[in-house]
């Protein structure tokens, strides 16, 4: 049933903008800035040092978000010039939230914390040289979305809290330290670096990564860090981006961060991209070749207006980041690759997503989604990104592409360097847009694109006429009346690739996989993408030629898109979870703490690897 809406002010509020993952009284207490001063010690995997904060409010005690941290002494100041030690509390520890440092403040406004960090700490990810492209150093890097900054740094940890940041770091003098800021200075001889990030950002956006580096400039304000086995493939790969940076900036205003830097990860990174400003972090899977994957770039450039300047103001507004940046990214391809690229990208993504939402629990389904009581981990599904954007997509159709690039521009400037919630977001649309368009008020179920599960009968969403020759291509060949050597696949992108092979129906069998693989040798395919779809319906096929195959991307490879697919297919059978869990015990130290956690549970694992 649709539901229409005149407004949507009620008289209760959408959502309070109390964030329930953080046990900081930002309330009461605020933190504006935070100084780090830290040793990068890659023998203990420890991070040790101080952080010192610069707090605003009411007198009394501050209470900030830790988690697995030591803290060795509190010092509180009121000029930054004299410190005295004061008591301090640790809480309860909790399974995800972590533990609550009360510290006894009374009225300073500075407050510093020596302490150091566990050798797992969730936030961080310590690589073997073995672990890494050039096989001969160590790599750190962080990755703090959405809590996770609170294991490697003592602050509160909320995206409704934002702050500048300065930093000094010291590392091994072989490697190069990153920053998501401004680089203030650096002596590679004794491996000491120093940071500085002027603008306020909230505190999953502070990152760091060390490691044997490399830099190529790819524009007067962009360029790519990555080993040095990469860099120039990497530099290649990217070099559009000032391009993507100039279309962003004619749509929705200036680009506000300086510069837009791209670190390569090694593969054991969770996610294809995080969008920390001025460096966003990438997954060598990102890396095809042709770029055909470089919209994970123009997703991460995105964020840049939608999350990190405009970001949501707690995880169960997630949507207004992730939602918003598809539709960017959308607009960016548009621009740079043209309409039917950007086509083709987003009927693949809607396609997924379709599948996912069939499997999704109900409350799973809302964009304003329930957290309470949740890891926000637990709401990293598809619906804030593509449901999202179908809202806006939706909007869009309603009241014209001119009056919606009006609308974003200056939400962007309403909101800039602000925290939103869910229910803010709703008045600004609805008085600053809808009410200026009464059909479109009326036509927009507003409160069900928000509220409801599923997707509303009336959204608008891209379909891609030219990925149907993939889909024909498959079902011609199933059905046997064209060998797999005669299809005609001249011209044919990664994304028809991709759809080809999601339309192999599921009862392929082994002897018509070996057809297709001979024909065209997908199990050696190098893209990424094309090779985790392949290797699902390999799996399901019992298509045995590509276990080598499997196994070499399941125990290289972190990435979780890939790695949620191949592993929820092994288990499927008695047979693929015992082969699934002996190829996790493989990989397993080679994945992101965050991604061990989730695997762990998903595949049963127990010490020693018996799933038993």
């Amino acid at each position: 049933m649709l539901i229409s809406c005149m407004s949507v002010s009620v008289e209760e509020p959408l959502d309070p903008a109390t964030d329930l993952h953080s046990y900081a009284n930002v309330s009461s207490v605020r933190m504006t800035h935070v100084d780090l001063d830290l040793d990068v010690d890659f023998d203990a995997r420890q991070l040790r040092g101080a952080c010192t904060l610069d707090v605003e409010g009411e007198e009394g005690d501050l209470v900030l978000d830790t988690r697995e941290l030591t803290i060795d002494r509190v010092e509180v100041s009121a000029d930054g010039e004299s410190y005295r030690e004061v008591p301090f509390e640790l809480g309860a520890e909790h399974a995800y939230l972590g533990t609550p440092l009360r510290v006894e403040r009374g009225a300073a406004s500075k407050v510093r914390i020596q302490y150091s960090t566990a050798a797992d700490a969730s936030g961080l990810q310590w690589l073997e040289p073995r672990q890494t492209a050039g096989r001969e150093e160590p790599f750190l890097y962080s990755q703090s979305q959405a809590i996770h900054a609170r294991s490697w740094i003592p602050l509160q940890d909320t995206p409704g809290a934002r702050v500048t940041y300065s930093a000094r770091v010291r590392v091994p003098p072989q490697l190069l330290a990153v920053m998501s800021a401004e680089a203030a200075s650096a002596n590679p001889a004794s491996g000491e670096y120093a940071f500085n990030m002027p603008l306020a950002i909230p505190s999953y956006l502070i990152a760091l990564a060390v490691g044997d580096l490399a830099f190529v400039p790819t524009g007067e304000r962009t360029g790519v860090y990555a080993e040095p086995s990469v860099v120039e493939a990497a530099a290649r790969e990217f070099e559009d981006t000032e391009a993507m940076i100039q279309t962003s900036e004619s749509l929705y205003g200036p680009y506000r961060w300086g510069r837009y830097d791209i670190l390569v990860l090694p593969p054991a990174f969770p996610y294809g991209g995080m969008e920390n400003p001025r460096l966003t972090f990438v997954s060598p899977t990102t890396i095809a070749g042709d770029k055909s994957l470089v919209s994970i770039i123009a997703h991460e450039l995105a964020h840049s207006w939608s999350g990190n300047l405009a970001t949501n103001g707690t995880w169960r507004d997630f949507w207004l980041n992730e939602g918003f940046t598809v539709y960017i990214e959308e607009r960016i391809q548009e621009a740079v690759y043209g309409m039917e690229r950007a086509a083709m990208d987003s009927s693949l993504e809607i396609q997924a997503f379709k599948y996912e939402l069939q499997r999704l629990d109900p409350r799973d389904q809302v964009l304003h989604v329930d957290l309470a009581g949740r890891d926000p981990g637990e709401g990293l599904t598809g619906v804030p990104y593509v449901k999202g954007a179908m809202f806006l997509r939706t909007i869009e159709r309603e009241v014209g592409r001119d009056a919606f690039d009006d609308f974003l521009r200056g939400y962007f400037d309403e909101f800039a360097f602000r925290s939103v919630t869910t229910g803010q977001f709703a008045d600004y649309l609805d008085a600053h847009l809808l009410s200026r368009h009464p059909e479109a008020q009326r036509a927009i179920p507003v409160r069900q694109w928000l509220e409801e599960p599923g997707l509303p009968d009336h959204r608008h969403e891209h379909v891609s006429s030219a990925l149907e020759v993939a889909d024909v291509a498959a079902a011609e060949w199933f059905a046997g009346s064209i060998p797999a050597g005669s299809l005609d696949t001249a011209g044919w992108t990664t994304q028809h690739w991709i759809r080809f092979v999601r339309a192999i129906p599921e009862d392929a069998g082994g002897e018509r996989l070996a057809e297709l693989d001979q024909a065209f040798n997908l199990t050696a395919a190098t893209n990424a993408e094309i090779l985790c779809e392949w290797l699902v319906v390999a799996i399901r096929s019992g298509y045995a030629a590509a276990d080598a195959a499997l196994e070499r991307f399941l125990t290289n490879v972190g990435r979780r898109k890939f790695l949620r697919p191949l592993y929820a297919e092994l288990a499927k059978t008695e047979e693929g979870r015992a082969k699934a869990l002996a190829i996790y015990a493989e990989a397993r130290p080679g994945y992101h703490p965050t991604t061990v956690q989730i695997f762990d549970e998903s595949l049963g694992w127990a010490q020693g690897g018996s799933g038993e």
